[in-house]
């Protein structure tokens, strides 16, 4: 190895590590590990939360309707709360059945 491919080696490891760095950030948390149907439910609620706002932003949806489908949305993650309230912090698959059905219904709303 000459002195001259040193810094590129160098620069080179330095990449490698942040890469490694941020892959490991997104590694779940011990509570997304512990809930991981609850983790569905609300990562499912937040792009369609997102869906909403790109409607809107596109003049697809009107501010009235939106607040309605945020109305809506907030609903079913107060719903899950409450479910996984009851048995312990988890949901149960019948839990889980009844939220994306909720889902799938308020997800038809917003559209495309």
């Amino acid at each position: 190895m000459n002195i001259r491919s040193t810094p590129t080696l160098l620069c080179t490891l330095a990449i490698a590590a942040f890469a490694a760095g941020l892959s490991n950030a997104r590694a779940d948390t011990p509570w997304q590990q512990a809930h991981p149907w609850r983790e569905q439910v609300n990562n499912r609620l937040q792009r369609q939360n997102a869906r909403i706002h790109q409607q809107v932003a596109e003049g697809e949806l009107s501010r009235a309707q939106a607040h309605r489908l945020h109305v809506r949305d907030h609903s079913v993650r107060m719903q899950e709360r409450r479910m996984a309230a009851r048995d312990g912090g988890r949901i149960t698959p019948r839990d889980r059945r009844i939220l994306n059905r909720r889902e799938n219904r308020l997800s038809r709303r917003i559209g495309h």
